[in-house]
């Protein structure tokens, strides 16, 4: 598995080629995109690599290293440490969206110590920045979206109630959500070594919207639409990581919100070749290839699916090839290997 690492090129980044894939437009070369990979990718791609940490930014630049060696023409960084405060439990390794949040009702909504994104240090996109290969950029993502935010906030099942009995308060708090992920990414897009973000929001599960299509317009959609704004006022694409079926929302997501990309995909819901065909003539389609595919096939199954999916895209351009989600660490390495490798040609 390791054995094709050391002889792996260095590939010439160029982030041209990922700003056609967002324009709709045939790339000089297969184009990769990866939301982000896992610490034992980072570590293979490495190959036992050390990085300066006296900033604190060495997981960062380790993560650089990966994303160029494995020829991707950017890197993922978050802008800043800006989160909101919720309770969590650092010995479990998820918890249910139904646990209760620090909000419940107006007055422990009015008591919630609102995080400010100004207080917050960005500097590493600048510092990062300067230290990027030639022709790399940064992919800002987010401290999750508005509704992720939300839940975690609330509760799934508070939600639920909340939506029914106060929607105000569940407006009022969307806004105090919404309005300070717009100034982080506004914060971000000041700097030129960001060439794109990631507004990253879980809006659904298999059959649907986590809530009701007219839910998500009223509440969670404005917020967004406001976020690719101004990303594409600053000059730069905007690109939706979002799981789901959102089969109901589609239309929302290109016309209204206006994303100039879509990434997550599940075989279940709508495979990646259904919605290139579907949707990729008026948004580009970033990667797409089921994680559960990706786990339990071979490394020739994956390449041939790949070959097929770039087949079928042909000159039409618009698709950069990835996984459907990102890459955790149950992936097979030598499966995600076999993804990228596809494309060193």
């Amino acid at each position: 598995m390791t054995a094709i690492l050391p002889n792996m090129p260095k590939p010439q980044p160029d982030f041209n080629n990922l700003l056609r894939v967002l324009r709709r437009e045939h790339p000089s070369r297969p184009t990769l995109f990866e939301f982000f990979m896992n610490d034992s990718i980072y570590d293979l791609l490495s190959q036992g690599r050390t990085f300066p940490d006296g900033d604190g930014l060495g997981g960062w630049r380790q993560r650089i290293w990966a994303f160029w060696i494995a020829g991707y023409d950017y890197v993922t960084v978050m802008a800043s440490d800006f989160a909101f405060p919720a309770p969590k439990d650092p010995h479990l390794a998820s918890i249910s969206q139904n646990r209760p949040g620090p909000i419940s009702d107006r007055r422990s909504y009015e008591a919630y110590p609102w995080p400010d994104p100004d207080d917050f240090d960005d500097s590493r996109l600048d510092i990062l920045g300067r230290e990027l290969p030639e022709g790399m950029k940064i992919i800002v993502w987010g401290p999750c979206g508005v509704l992720e935010n939300l839940t975690s906030l609330l509760g799934f099942e508070q939600l639920c109630w909340m939506q029914a009995e106060d929607p105000d308060l569940v407006e009022e708090i969307c806004g105090q959500i919404g309005s300070r992920l717009l100034r982080y990414y506004e914060k971000a897009l000041a700097y030129p070594a960001v060439g794109a973000i990631i507004a990253n929001d879980d809006w659904g599960f298999q059959s649907q919207t986590l809530l009701s299509p007219a839910a998500m317009r009223r509440f969670i959609f404005p917020w967004h639409k406001k976020i690719a704004a101004a990303a594409h006022a600053a000059g730069r694409p905007v690109i939706l990581h979002s799981c789901g079926n959102l089969s109901e929302v589609w239309d929302d997501i290109i016309d209204d919100m206006r994303f100039d990309g879509k990434h997550s995909y599940e075989d279940k819901i709508l495979p990646v070749e259904a919605a290139y065909e579907q949707y990729g003539s008026r948004i580009a389609i970033m990667g797409g290839f089921d994680l559960d595919f990706i786990c339990r096939s071979t490394p020739d199954q994956i390449r041939a699916r790949v070959q097929a999916m770039l087949r079928q895209v042909g000159s039409r351009g618009g698709f950069a090839v990835g996984t459907g989600n990102s890459v955790p660490s149950y992936v097979p390495a030598e499966n995600y290997l076999a993804m990228i490798d596809i494309h060193r040609g």
